[in-house]
């Protein structure tokens, strides 16, 4: 199990970079109804015109072995297109995995341990070559090269003989568990049962890329395009970006992205507040500008709210994603379960998500999975605290423990402003405990700090603030890592089982629900596996996150799907 660490680091790094990038989730663009004249969202989709993506971070790492995206990303799904994609529809229904190249999400033997691909008539790059089996079988090999590494490792842990790959520069071979039996036809091989492999077969790793055009580490200035724009300018590493259209791109065989501008231009390096003001003001190519990595933040939204046209252009996302507190039995008192319940009763979740933004930004949690069916969500509160806290039956359990006189106690947090794990948020959980009797002192530490800390076997407080978002719409992704024995990592800064939980029966239903392919099915698994856990009090779940973002008084049919939470560019027409 020795990449279960790459895996667990990974998955987490994931969560963050999802929300920058622009991976959530969504209820669909609120306020919508052109009020003013201003209503972008509204009128017919025209083909035509100029995108401008206003972003703070740079699209780094282009290359398609190198992304690490949800869903294939935002502005990479323009450029590549994979096996399979998330379908590009608002709310629950975008949650859901379709064929892309494929004819179908993939055929299964063998419980889900073989997985088959068809791939769809007249596939074609931007230079009019025919797209093959065997580039998108190059295309996965390349990511295992240490020279392209940053993708979801998850195929090293999967495939036969992936543990050992190098990549096709070091072994010419390639990997036999991946077959090409004929130009449209892939087999993959895996050592384990993997029900949720058309949900990963969405990740840039499955794009084509044809080897003879294959130039390293320079790919990613001007990769081969199989979606409807190719790259005609990437400058500083992703931070300036011209897409311009595809030609040789049929909407026949693609029938998830439209392709409406005749160009985006992708500007980053920007601050938070300049984007929101230039987003605004919609001033010039403004007008036709979006984001797909900053948020409002309460400041911006009070004033964004009470502005008429402004909030007509507001779309509001939920990416699957929790934040919690999370606990270390190895620290005392923390190895007490009884102390661990008190504290679930004292959370007052008003007051944490009063400091997370407030109810426009944060939904009060009481189940570890996120809010949504396609994760499973079930819902359960064991330790019902109400909206303020039950300080009451924390004490009462507190006694039983053997601390009728309180407790003294530490809370670790990170000093950045994210409305996560930041100050805000550990005040009021302080404030919170201090009713119960509970004396909270705050630890706070720089970012890099405090992510080495909480994540080392070794070094992990008892008691800190921690956050975990899904690589995919599934039950799968967000509790395996966070309660599964086998993914404990005892060295480096990759353990996010702070609970050291490892029980048999839970791993084994993590295999056994693994290998179901009924998506629906599994969910319900997933959640009532969810709700057995939560009995032990590993975590205090504490609120899921809401994502408002403005767009341009020019841009036209906005979609956010609860897979992403974010408006898909793919979508979009300008005026």
């Amino acid at each position: 199990m020795r990449h279960m660490s790459v895996i667990s680091r990974r998955v987490a790094a994931a969560a963050v970079s999802v929300v920058l990038i622009g991976g959530a989730a969504a209820c669909g663009p609120e306020g919508n109804d052109g009020a003013e004249g201003d209503g972008g969202a509204q009128g017919s989709a025209n083909k035509g015109g100029t995108l401008t993506v206003l972003n703070r971070q740079p699209q780094k790492q282009f290359d398609p072995a190198r992304l690490y995206t949800s869903g294939g990303g935002n502005i990479p799904s323009l450029v590549y297109r994979t096996l399979t994609t998330r379908n590009r529809e608002d709310g629950a229904k975008g949650t859901e995995v379709v064929p892309d190249l494929a004819t179908d999400t993939g055929t299964p033997s063998d419980d889900a341990k073989t997985w088959t691909y068809k791939l769809k008539d007249g596939l074609k790059y931007e230079d009019g070559s025919p797209i093959t089996a065997a580039d998108i079988k190059y295309g996965v090999e390349r990511s295992f090269a240490a020279e392209l590494s940053g993708s979801a490792p998850y195929l090293r842990d999967w495939l036969i003989g992936g543990d050992a790959y190098q990549g096709p520069y070091k072994e010419k071979k390639g990997l036999d568990s991946i077959e090409t039996p004929d130009a449209k036809t892939l087999v993959f091989k895996l050592r384990k049962s993997v029900g949720d492999f058309p949900y990963f077969a969405t990740s840039t790793q499955f794009a084509p890329v044809p080897k003879a055009k294959d130039t390293g580490v320079k790919y990613a200035e001007h990769p081969v395009s199989s979606g409807p724009y190719r790259v005609v300018k990437n400058v500083g590493d992703g931070e300036q970006m011209v897409l311009e259209r595809n030609t040789h791109w049929s909407e026949e065989t693609d029938k998830e992205r439209h392709a409406y501008p005749d160009r985006i231009e992708v500007k980053s390096g920007l601050s938070s507040a300049v984007i929101n003001q230039r987003l605004s003001s919609g001033q010039g190519a403004d007008a036709a500008a979006v984001t797909t990595d900053t948020n409002l933040g309460p400041a911006e939204l009070a004033q964004v709210t009470g502005d008429k046209k402004l909030a007509g252009r507001v779309g509001t996302g939920h990416f699957g994603y929790t934040n919690y507190l999370a606990f270390n039995p190895a620290v005392k008192p923390f190895d007490d379960p009884k102390v661990r319940e008190a504290i679930s009763y004292a959370i007052n979740r008003t007051s944490v998500v009063n400091a997370a933004g407030g109810s426009s930004l944060a939904e009060p949690a009481t189940t570890f999975l996120p809010n949504q069916k396609s994760f499973g969500f079930t819902p359960y509160d064991h330790f019902p605290a109400g909206r303020t806290g039950n300080a009451a039956k924390a004490k009462e359990l507190l006694k039983e423990a053997g601390h009728k006189d309180g407790l003294e106690i530490t809370l670790t947090h990170s000093t950045a402003q994210d409305f996560e794990t930041s100050p805000e948020i550990a005040t009021a959980v302080q404030a919170a405990l201090k009713e119960a009797g509970i004396k909270v002192k705050l630890e706070g530490l720089e970012i890099n700090d405090y992510d080495e800390k909480t994540h080392s076997l070794d070094k992990q407080p008892g008691l800190f603030l921690a956050h975990w978002g899904a690589d995919w719409p599934s039950g799968g992704p967000f509790l395996a890592p966070i309660f599964d024995g086998r993914q404990i990592v005892k060295e480096g800064a990759g353990n996010y089982n702070a609970s050291r939980l490892d029980d048999s029966k839970v791993n084994d239903e993590i295999d056994a629900i693994n290998k179901v392919t009924d998506h629906g099915a599994a969910a319900e698994r997933w959640g009532a596996l969810d709700r057995k856990i939560g009995e032990q009090a590993l975590t205090v779940p504490l609120f899921h996150p809401v994502y408002k973002r403005l767009y341009g008084k020019s841009v036209k049919n906005v979609v956010i799907s609860d897979w992403t939470g974010v408006l898909d560019v793919s979508q979009v027409a300008v005026k």
